[in-house]
C-alpha cells in the first residue's frame, strides 16, 4: 500500500494538476504562495470534468484544511434568544445543516481569483464539485425557461456542501441596491430569509446559518439589513415552532455583530409590533 500524502504534498500534487488543468504559471516556492495560487486555479476553472484521482485528492486536501482552520458545532454556538444565535468568523467552519451563500444570478460561484466574498470562499472549500452541480441546476432551468434564465432575486437554490462541514448549501441572490434603498427592496431582503427557511423547513435542515445577504458589494445598508434579518427571521420561527431548531447569523465584521447583537438583545415586546402577515414572495422555480 503507498505511503498516505502529506498535506504538503496533496498541495504540490494539486497545484501541478490544476495548472495541467487550466493555464500554465509559475508554481511559488512558499506554502501560502502555492496556497493562493491553487485557490485562484480553482477559481476560474469552468465546470467540467475532473480527473477521479485528482478529485479524491482534492477532497483529502480540503478537509485536512478545514481539520486545520478548526470545525464550529452547534454546541459551541451559544443562543442568545428563542432559538437565535450570533457566530463571528469564517461560515466554512459551521458544522450546521445548512448555511447559506449569497450567491450571483448565474449561480455558479466568484470567478475572480482570490476573491474575498463569501461566495468565492464557500465554492473554494466545498470543492469544484460544487460549481458542477450548481451549473447541472442551471442548465436544467434554462431547459425548461430559456437559455438566458437567470436565477431571479429571493429564490433559494439547495446544493450538497461536498467537503465542507455542513451539510447542505443554500444559495440565495439578494437585492441589489443601485441608488437608493426602497421598501421593495427592503421586502426583497426579507424573502431571502423567508424563502430560505420554508426551502429548509420543506427539506428537514434544522439547524442553518446566515451570511449577510445583500450587504458589502451589493450595497444594502449593514444596519438596516441586520434589523430585516432579525426581524423576519424571529416571524417566521414564531409561525414555524418546532420546524427550524436554530438560526445563527453568521457575521464577519465587528459592526454587523454588533447590529445583531442590539437587535437580539431588544426585548419581545418591541418586536411585537411589526406585522408578522406582510406579503411575501414564496414562488419557486
Amino acid at each position: 500500500m503507498p505511503e498516505k500524502m502529506t498535506q504538503e504534498q496533496r498541495l504540490d500534487t494539486l497545484v501541478e494538476a490544476f495548472k495541467a488543468d487550466s493555464v500554465q504559471i509559475k508554481t511559488p516556492e512558499d506554502q501560502e504562495g502555492k496556497r493562493r495560487i491553487l485557490r485562484s486555479l480553482m477559481n476560474v476553472r469552468m465546470p467540467k470534468k475532473l480527473d477521479d484521482s485528482v478529485l479524491a485528492l482534492q477532497d483529502e486536501y480540503l478537509r485536512e484544511r478545514i481539520r486545520e482552520k478548526g470545525i464550529v458545532t452547534l454546541s459551541e454556538i451559544p443562543v442568545i434568544r428563542d432559538g437565535m444565535s450570533i457566530w463571528q468568523g469564517d461560515i466554512t467552519r459551521l458544522a450546521v445543516d445548512a448555511i447559506v451563500n449569497a450567491a450571483n444570478s448565474q449561480m455558479l460561484g466568484c470567478f475572480v481569483p482570490m476573491h474575498t466574498c463569501i461566495d468565492n470562499c464557500i465554492h473554494t472549500f466545498a470543492g469544484v464539485q460544487l460549481r458542477a452541480e450548481c451549473s447541472r441546476q442551471m442548465n436544467q432551468l434554462r431547459i425548461r425557461y430559456g437559455r438566458d434564465y437567470e436565477q431571479p432575486t429571493a429564490v433559494p437554490m439547495l446544493t450538497d456542501a461536498y467537503n465542507l462541514p455542513a451539510k447542505k448549501i443554500v444559495h440565495i441572490v439578494g437585492p441589489i441596491v443601485e441608488d437608493r434603498l426602497t421598501p421593495a427592496l427592503e421586502q426583497d431582503l426579507a424573502d431571502c430569509y423567508r424563502n430560505t427557511l420554508d426551502l429548509c423547513a420543506e427539506n428537514a435542515l434544522r439547524s442553518v446559518a446566515f451570511c449577510c445577504i445583500s450587504t458589502g458589494v451589493f450595497r444594502f445598508p449593514n444596519q438596516r439589513a441586520a434589523e430585516i434579518a432579525v426581524e423576519t427571521v424571529s416571524h417566521w420561527l414564531a409561525e414555524h415552532k418546532g420546524r427550524i431548531d436554530r438560526v445563527i447569523f453568521n457575521v464577519f465584521k465587528d459592526e454587523d455583530r454588533a447590529y445583531y447583537e442590539e437587535r437580539l438583545h431588544e426585548s419581545a415586546e418591541r418586536l411585537s409590533g411589526i406585522d408578522p402577515e406582510r406579503p411575501c414572495s414564496r414562488s419557486r422555480v
